[in-house]
């Protein structure tokens, strides 16, 4: 069952509840990431505030963040990645991160962006399907690693 959901810019002002969200999901406190995240995401001097929040009953339900990427990686074309998405559990199969990238994906077109592009660990397969439901394919990119010891 859907719910009615309101997409907004990001705010710095959210981090506490990004930082709540995000742990109820992974178990981590991860609070200097997102700080870090959210102030690059307000400073709209250098880039496109590509990070939204969603808000069900005047709570924060919900984030997307992300990047517009203009040549880096050798990529000839405005770009965008999507590095982070976090719904609330009570929120989640409600239609949040859909709303959210709906959000999103209109956000980028009108920046002009060609392609946006974000990693799913190979078997995250909710995730995955997600994605697969929002028209995103495999990559003919390869994600290279190295672990340092």
């Amino acid at each position: 069952m859907a719910v009615q959901v309101n997409v907004r810019m990001i705010r710095g002002s959210d981090l506490d509840s990004v930082v709540a969200i995000d742990k109820l999901i992974t178990g981590q406190e991860r609070r200097e990431y997102y700080q870090r995240k959210l102030e690059q995401a307000v400073d709209n001097r250098h880039n496109v505030n590509a990070s939204l929040a969603a808000e069900v009953g005047g709570k924060l339900a919900g984030f997307m963040m992300g990047d517009v990427l203009f040549g880096e990686y050798g990529i000839a074309d405005a770009s965008a990645t999507i590095d982070t998405l976090g719904v609330h559990p009570d929120f989640q199969k409600h239609g949040v991160a859909s709303e959210l990238m709906d959000q999103f994906l209109m956000k980028m077109k009108a920046a002009n962006v060609k392609k946006v592009y974000t990693l799913v660990n190979w078997n995250d397969f909710a995730l995955e399907g997600f994605f697969a439901s929002h028209k995103f394919q495999p990559s003919k990119r390869i994600s290279l690693e190295l672990q340092l010891p």
